[in-house]
């Protein structure tokens, strides 16, 4: 039997829920960490290898370029690192 969109929203929402704050949290952060890691392979895979830290920032202009004023102090960063 299917189930609706709506039926597996509400689902997610009640399990959601009921998992304790430090849950939430600690799961919000691992979904973070595996995009933010995404993100890396992606430019790792198109520029090649990078240092790590001129991979920090260049993963972060990917993540957060869009907003001017972002964009303004993560180029100020990759103006100082190495790669």
């Amino acid at each position: 039997m299917k189930t609706s969109g709506n039926d597996a929203a509400a689902r997610f929402q009640h399990v959601q829920d009921a998992m304790p704050v430090h849950e939430r949290v600690a799961r919000a952060c691992a979904m973070f960490a595996w995009a933010r890691g995404l993100v890396g392979r992606e430019i790792v895979a198109r520029c090649g290898p990078l240092p790590a830290e001129r991979l920090k920032w260049e993963t972060a202009m990917r993540l957060y370029g869009s907003e001017p004023a972002s964009r303004k102090l993560i180029q100020r960063m990759l103006e100082h690192v190495s790669g």
